[in-house]
């Protein structure tokens, strides 16, 4: 027998905490019954969208409980409240039993997403997110000057396709004539028909700045997520099997904000509007995943909004080796080493910083005798040091805050 949905009410008078940020094990989330909350952060790098208070209907903790990472946020009850609580494993069973409460969630987090996205993008790329068809020329411009013909060809395509009248579109066609013996591209324009498709290494499934109107889940093999910002290839992600990616363009009809390159062959199943409000109603357990996968991600983005915030290039970059762990959930013991599945570039483009500037960071970092570069891919000899290292970095850059602060509030 299926077992029931079970709600439980809790009541906090004003001024209690309800959730603590930086707490371990979030394993339930709220929605507010009836009274006012305020959420915030130790260190707020960007406003919150929509404001920090939250009233009747607005949920929050959602983000760590779905995603089992420790708290990202403090709550507060403002006025005495009623809250109800909703722990991790009823999760499928409250969509099931009610999918438009799915619906708001996924909608508020896809929005959250694309908000906190571009105001990282401001932050550690230094320019805005740009996410209109004519970017494509720009993209497929930077492809063909690596000579990555089969990514070229792709934002040739796609710009010729969504710009027929755009200023480029002369020489988008030629040098897209000139490549095309060499590229091998695969389902540009989309289809309708076939949910399950292969696309080969090296091929793209959507490019930064086209419109979309289907999300995939990785089947087999995997994807690289991208970005060109200053005539530069940012790495955001390298997605596995089971992922969910592209689901923004379904939930907000908003032009691609980053790119979707096959890391290694790669089966995918590509899931449309239509088919995703049915999914909604009838699979439970795909929302969940996408609920869990977009919590990854956004608890993840708040982590690198946090990154921004260490002056020290170097204490960034355990920062973000920190993170990776944490993300891949990699026990800290004290002795134990791990293989990152990536090298100085990609951690270069993590924290943003140009390529020469980076280079000489990486040396600074690889003085240290716990670091290894192995097939130019790092290595560390003991994960404690890492967070040390880190613990280290955020502690001189609190002294600083609060150095500036008295110093401000002295004048």
């Amino acid at each position: 027998m299926e077992s029931p949905l079970q709600l439980s009410f809790v009541n906090f008078k004003k001024d209690s905490y309800i959730i603590v940020e930086g707490k371990q094990n979030a394993d339930r989330f709220f929605i507010v019954r009836s009274g006012k909350v305020r959420v915030f952060k130790e260190v707020e790098v960007v406003e919150e969208e929509g404001g920090n208070i939250l009233n009747p209907g607005d949920f929050f903790g959602v983000v760590s409980t779905m995603s089992n990472h420790s708290h990202i946020e403090t709550a507060q009850a403002v006025t005495d409240c009623t809250l109800i609580s909703v722990h991790r494993d009823q999760y499928g069973l409250l969509i099931e039993k009610n999918a438009p409460v799915a619906m708001k969630i996924i909608m508020a987090f896809s929005k959250r997403m694309r908000y906190l996205d571009e105001a990282l993008t401001r932050l550690t790329l230094k320019n805005t997110a740009e996410a209109d068809p004519s970017h494509l020329f720009r993209v497929a411009e930077y492809y063909a000057r690596q000579s990555l013909y089969n990514q070229a060809y792709y934002a040739y395509y796609q710009y010729l396709k969504f710009c027929p009248n755009g200023q480029h579109v002369d020489v988008a066609r030629e040098r897209a004539n000139k490549i095309k013996a060499y590229a091998k591209a695969v389902y540009l324009d989309g289809s309708t028909e076939e949910f399950n498709r292969f696309y080969p290494k090296d091929t793209m499934v959507f490019s930064e700045g086209m419109p979309g109107s289907e999300l995939y889940i990785i089947q087999k093999g995997s994807v690289k997520i991208t970005k060109i910002v200053d005539n530069n290839e940012v790495l955001l992600a390298v997605l596995k099997p089971g992922d969910i990616f592209g689901e923004m363009a379904i939930l907000e009809n908003k032009p691609r904000v980053a790119s979707a390159v096959a890391f290694e062959d790669a089966y995918l199943l590509a899931v449309n509007k239509a088919n995703f409000e049915r999914m909604v109603q009838t699979q439970p357990q795909i929302v969940t995943r996408l609920t869990t996968l977009l919590s990854d991600r956004l608890w993840f983005i708040y982590k690198q909004l946090a990154n921004t915030l260490i002056s020290d290039p170097l204490g960034r970059m355990y920062d973000a080796l920190l993170m990776q762990l944490e993300k891949n959930r990699i026990p800290l013991k004290q002795g134990a080493s791990y293989p990152f599945d990536f090298g100085p570039k990609e951690l270069i483009g993590m924290v943003g910083l140009p390529q020469g500037e980076g280079n000489l960071v990486v040396r600074k970092l690889l003085e240290n005798n716990k670091f290894r570069l192995v097939e130019n891919k790092f290595t560390v000899l003991d994960v404690t040091e890492i967070e040390k290292q880190t613990e280290y970095y955020r502690k001189m850059q609190k002294i600083e805050r609060a150095r500036k602060e008295g110093a401000s509030a002295a004048r």
